[in-house]
């Protein structure tokens, strides 16, 4: 089993916190009917300059004041062009200002987890001042003060060593929903028609997926899917040893652990309240819903069943996978020419 680390890197130290002051001040939101952008501050000082309209007329052209109108003419006279650009509004000096020494100590204090009010009695400034520096330091909640833990990334060495497998719960209709038509009229003949629970498979190593609609989320249907799923599987040339679920009723009965011991499966659960141990089948949930389930308009829920094992085909042979290098996941599973024309036939 390989282990990948990724560690997101903390906004540490001055300069980074300049850098990002830098751009929140060189930036400005401007309304999209706003009449003195940059371009329109040009052509507004050029109708002056080269135009010779006076700074009264090009202001009511404009829908300004001529005080304006002098102002950006005397900037585009000195400067051209960039002189017409926003400029921070941040003064150039500020006598008031905490001393860099104190901001130091406070910062100094706060990494040694003492609140704000602390911070406040012992270096002598006002809480709401302590506030304001913790606020630009970034260090204002206790969890800004460590790095976040590094997310723990595994793939398994072969396919079939572990396969996941998760239930996502999705609404039955006769008809495009109101979310889609704008039109309630006749919408509450759509109620009452039930759910559909769509199983999923993915194989760890491969992302070979496998997927089917079943009526409800019971034992026997959580052990009839494992069987088709293992039965998959071995299609393809590859046996199943392992199986990972979350801890719901479905998995926890005799029945399932019945049929992982008659498969010669081991069961591999979640820890309680972890989704993300199970990661590769909440994504490709996500995944499924975002370019099947949610891809387009479907006329009833039946159609949309119907176009599962389309989508999954796609997925499994065609669709590039970010994970795996962008290869398609069946490309994992070192078939030969001859077995791929057969399976993809």
């Amino acid at each position: 089993m390989a282990f990948q680390e990724v560690v997101h890197s903390a906004l540490t130290g001055n300069s980074e916190v300049a850098k990002h002051q830098r751009f929140a001040e060189n930036r400005m939101d401007t309304h999209k009917n706003a009449p003195l952008t940059p371009k329109g501050r040009e052509a507004m000082v050029r109708s002056v300059v080269e135009a010779g309209l006076s700074k009264a007329v090009a202001a009511r052209q404009f829908n300004t004041t001529p005080k304006t109108v002098a102002k950006w003419v005397k900037r585009f006279r000195a400067e051209g062009v960039d002189g017409l650009r926003d400029r921070s509004s941040r003064p150039l000096s500020s006598p008031s200002q905490t001393a860099p020494a104190t901001c130091a100590v406070i910062e100094t204090l706060r990494r040694q987890r003492h609140t704000g009010q602390q911070i406040a009695t012992e270096v002598g400034v006002s809480a709401a001042t302590v506030s304001r520096i913790l606020r630009r330091l970034r260090l204002s909640r206790i969890r800004d003060l460590e790095p976040a833990a590094p997310v723990r990334r595994y793939e398994r060495a072969a396919p079939g060593e572990m396969i996941h497998i998760d239930i996502k719960k999705l609404g039955r209709f006769s008809r495009i929903g109101r979310r889609i038509t704008g039109d309630r009229t006749g919408y509450s003949h759509c109620r009452g028609l039930g759910w559909e629970f769509v199983h999923v498979c993915i194989d760890d190593h491969s992302r070979v997926a496998f997927s089917e609609i079943k009526p409800d989320q019971t034992a026997d249907s959580a052990v009839a899917f494992l069987k088709a799923a293992v039965a998959y599987y071995k299609s393809l040339g590859v046996t199943v040893t392992r199986v990972m679920t979350d801890n719901g009723g479905c998995y926890l009965g005799f029945a399932f652990r019945q049929a992982c011991q008659d498969l010669g499966l081991k069961h591999v659960r979640t820890r309680p309240y972890t989704p993300k141990t199970n990661g590769k089948a909440e994504r490709f949930i996500q995944t499924a819903l975002r370019e099947w389930a949610y891809a387009q308009a479907y006329p009833t829920s039946d159609r949309r069943a119907a176009q599962l094992p389309i989508w999954l085909h796609k997925y499994n042979w065609h669709r590039p996978h970010g994970g795996i290098n962008f290869q398609p996941p069946i490309s994992r599973l070192g078939l030969t020419e001859d077995n791929l024309l057969r399976l993809h036939s």
